[in-house]
């Protein structure tokens, strides 16, 4: 089911205006699709943060404009303020909820791997995967469990539960998650010990023996 959010035009598209609208407490926005023309919209600041946050960044989103049709549409990028918790700028896509798409989905690894525990390196190359579904099968996160791996272990994209609902587009033989050796530390010599093992060569010693006999 896809959560509602409330939107308006924008017709004055100044900067001086856009400014304005972020300092009230909105976001200025675009609304596109395939075969869809672009259109300047608003939304609250605080109600896209939320849903956000609540839904994730792959959710379906019931955009209700107002003076104009309720679009279904997933928010395709935003941009966040460098030192402020909000959003400056957002793209929304109409999407086609009988068509499959391709979007980037959380990797979450569940667990603690036994080669860990064992003084191993976790490593995780991948934090996001290629995904294939329509819009309402899109997963809101991959997780997999990664308490058996042990040293010298990886994981694959072809390890990955499968599901009916979606299909990963990256290839089959990308590790998403590795446990490295512990490094070999090798031993500091003793500089003390060298030192007393190595005795040292007196220059000239021989040619004062050969005075003497």
């Amino acid at each position: 089911m896809a959560v509602k959010l409330k939107a308006t035009q924008r017709e004055d598209l100044r900067s001086s205006v856009t400014k304005e609208l972020r300092e009230s407490g909105f976001v200025p926005a675009v609304i596109y699709g395939k075969d869809k023309e672009s259109k300047a919209i608003q939304v609250n600041n605080l109600e896209l943060i939320k849903t956000v946050r609540d839904e994730g960044i792959n959710a379906i989103i019931s955009l209700e404009i107002e003076g104009d049709k309720t679009a279904q549409v997933m928010l395709h990028e935003y941009q966040m303020h460098t030192l402020k918790d909000e959003i400056i700028h957002a793209d929304f896509y109409v999407v086609d909820l009988t068509e499959e798409m391709d979007v980037e989905v959380p990797l979450r690894l569940d667990g603690e791997a036994q080669g860990s525990k064992d003084g191993g390196t976790l490593q995780q190359p991948f934090y996001v995967l290629q995904v294939r579904a329509i819009p309402s099968k899109i997963p809101e996160e991959i997780t997999v469990d990664i308490s058996a791996l042990e040293i010298g272990d990886n994981l694959t994209v072809a390890d990955l539960p499968v599901s009916e609902d979606y299909q990963f587009t990256d290839e089959s033989d990308t590790t998403v998650a590795i446990v490295l050796p512990p490094e070999a530390e090798e031993p500091e010599e003793d500089a003390e010990e060298a030192d007393l093992s190595v005795e040292p060569e007196v220059i000239g010693a021989d040619e004062d023996e050969e005075e003497e006999d």
